[in-house]
C-alpha cells in the first residue's frame, strides 16, 4: 500500500486526509484515521461524530487534506511557541 504512511500520518497526528473511494462511484472524503487493522481503517468523516469502517480494497488514493502540506516540524515550532517555550 503506498498510500499506507498517509493513513498512518493521519492516525497519529489526529488530522484529517484525502481519500478516494470506489463505490457506486468515486468519490473523495475527507477522513481522520482512528484505528487500522488488517483488513481496513475505521475513521471519522470531517465534521460527524460517528465513525465508519472502509476495507483497504475500497482506498484508490489517499493525499494531504487541503491547507495542510505535512510539515511536522512546523506544527512542533507552532507547539511550543504558542506555549511561550523559547527555541
Amino acid at each position: 500500500m503506498e498510500y499506507n504512511r498517509f493513513l498512518t500520518y493521519s492516525m497519529q497526528r489526529v488530522r484529517p486526509v484525502k481519500v478516494l473511494l470506489d463505490g457506486d462511484k468515486l468519490k473523495y472524503q475527507n477522513l481522520t484515521v482512528t484505528a487500522m487493522d488488517d483488513e481496513g481503517i475505521t475513521a471519522l468523516k470531517a465534521g460527524r461524530k460517528s465513525t465508519l469502517y472502509i476495507p483497504y480494497n475500497q482506498i484508490l488514493a489517499v493525499s494531504y487534506a487541503r491547507g495542510d502540506d505535512g510539515d511536522t516540524i512546523k506544527d512542533i515550532y507552532q507547539t511550543t511557541a504558542s506555549k511561550g517555550e523559547k527555541q
